[in-house]
């Protein structure tokens, strides 16, 4: 069939394995020090791996390709975990289920994140626990710049992590699949006062628009020194 898949531009390719590893269908493997897609049929299309790659080896073509065949691609996940049974590396998607503790028993504030992983690169596009959540889109300065930030912007919230600047990627296309294949009823985006920080609002502005979807979101601005600027 005719569709939209993946390609990978060897030469441009350095061998990170970042793409492998965010590529949660396992299409990529690494051979000979170079990304490589195994198989189309476990390609779903989305591109996840393509913000993961840091030299943009990676983009769509549409050409003749094995449909995507998710069962295969389950299956083949439930051999890795037998044959592994240690589990899987840090980018193996997880939820956390936590319990409200006492003030008094515990002095030192408890986190309170909720999935693994955190950072837009590395987030399944079809995590189950995007389904009716509150979102949190977050720079990743802010978490150290506000000191309750667990308490005012994680709590009951589901994760995302990112710096536009650093990670020199576009997460508008990520984000656009994320607003468009879960229900998601808000989306906060926590972004710090410097100018570069605005490609984090720019990009779920963006994905929004792209995605299709109405869904309630507001912007906090943080300050250098820890201080919440605006809320719009």
């Amino acid at each position: 069939m005719i569709r939209k898949i993946i390609q990978i531009d060897e030469a441009k390719c350095n061998g990170c394995g970042a793409c492998a590893a965010a590529c949660h269908e396992g299409a990529i493997a690494m051979v000979d020090g170079k990304a490589q897609l195994m198989r189309d049929d476990y390609c779903d299309g989305l591109g996840d791996c393509l913000p993961a790659c840091p030299t943009g080896a990676i983009s769509f073509v549409v050409r003749e390709a094995a449909a995507y065949d998710e069962a295969a691609v389950l299956a083949a996940k439930a051999k890795k975990e037998e044959t592994l049974p240690c589990g899987c590396p840090g980018t193996a998607a997880k939820a956390i289920h936590r319990e409200e503790v006492p003030a008094s028993i515990c002095q030192t504030p408890a986190s309170q994140l909720r999935q693994w992983p955190v950072q837009i690169k590395l987030a399944p596009v079809n995590a189950p626990w995007f389904d009716g959540a509150d979102v949190l889109v977050a720079a990743d300065c802010t978490a150290y710049a506000y000191g309750n930030f667990h308490q005012a912007f994680i709590k009951g919230r589901i994760t995302l992590v990112g710096c536009p600047k650093l990670d020199s990627v576009d997460y508008a296309e990520k984000l656009t699949e994320i607003f468009k294949n879960n229900h998601i009823r808000s989306i906060t985006v926590v972004r710090m006062e410097v100018p570069c920080c605005g490609g984090m609002e720019n990009a779920v502005k963006r994905a929004l628009q792209l995605s299709g979807k109405s869904i309630p979101c507001n912007v906090v601005t943080i300050s250098t020194d820890g201080r919440i600027l605006d809320r719009k």
